[in-house]
């Protein structure tokens, strides 16, 4: 499938320059590396205002020789919004932080196309992930523009998607007793957003639908749900919308979750490797 050239448009470029830290872009929509800023001092007002316009921007920035501890991880995703408590994951020493941690005797299982909770009512403006632990080589993770995703879709396929929702449900829960997994299910019913969101801040229109969470779309018999949900994401995979990241030791990513996927390669078994989140909670998607 062709894939149509991507670049920065005048009106890219024209926005106001960063002026409390240096940016340097991964690809030409997505992905940045922000240079000169320490996550563990105060993050004051005007600070933060720039850092979410570059959010907003290049949709998932990135800081080097970070020494955030989980507290600091917190309250820094707390000038966001309220940090989550992830309603399956294990915690690290605060609620809030998830551990997400691999050594030999686990398999990688991130290496999907996702957006983090989309089971949820209100799933996450954005999540901050911190490295701890690298393995020696791989475990990288990829992020993929929904913005420009949508923007390559055909406009008969905009046309089939147009006002269409679908349904997400978690697929956690493997090996909780019974009687706690229906609790967990119970707690966390499946939710119906639209297959293409809007992004309330840009406006953009975004593909939300996702290989993890997302089930079918609603008003279609399973064969149609099945084959516009492959054609979707899809689009959503191609490299060209793509940036990726090699993490080292107190490496930091900051994703609008709104408007991107991620992938976790899982090429470092075994290897192990930690790392610790933040989800920040977001709202409702229309």
């Amino acid at each position: 499938m062709y894939v149509r050239p991507l670049h920065r448009t005048a009106d890219d470029s024209a926005q106001a320059p960063y002026t409390l830290f240096d940016v340097v872009p991964y690809s030409r929509t997505i992905g940045a590396e922000i240079r000169g800023v320490d996550l563990s001092a105060k993050i004051d007002p005007q600070l933060q205002a720039e850092l979410h316009r570059c959010l907003l921007e290049w949709k998932v920035i990135f800081f080097r020789d970070q020494r955030l501890d989980s507290r600091a991880h917190r309250d820094m995703a707390s000038l966001w919004g309220k940090p989550e408590v992830h309603p399956f994951l294990p915690k690290a020493d605060h609620p809030e932080v998830v551990l997400l941690q691999r050594g030999e005797h686990d398999i990688p299982v991130e290496n999907v196309w996702h957006s983090d909770v989309s089971f949820m009512k209100a799933p996450a403006m954005g999540s901050i992930l911190k490295a701890v632990q690298v393995p020696q080589t791989g475990g990288d993770t990829l992020w993929a523009d929904m913005a420009v995703a949508y923007d390559g879709l055909s406009d008969a396929v905009k046309e089939r998607v147009e006002g269409k929702m679908a349904v997400h449900r978690h697929q956690f829960g493997r090996g909780l007793a019974p009687e706690e997994k229906a609790k967990k299910d119970r707690e966390n019913p499946p939710q119906e957003h639209p297959v293409v969101r809007t992004h309330p801040e840009t406006g953009q229109k975004l593909i939300y639908v996702n290989k993890v969470f997302t089930s079918h779309i609603l008003g279609m018999d399973r064969d149609e749900s099945d084959e516009l949900l492959e054609i979707l994401m899809r689009e959503a995979t191609h490299p060209e919308y793509q940036c990726r990241f090699h993490w080292e030791p107190g490496s930091v990513a900051f994703w609008d979750n709104r408007a991107t996927q991620h992938y976790a390669c899982g090429d470092y078994y075994p290897d192990p490797r930690t790392m610790q989140r933040v989800t920040i909670t977001g709202d409702v998607p229309f």
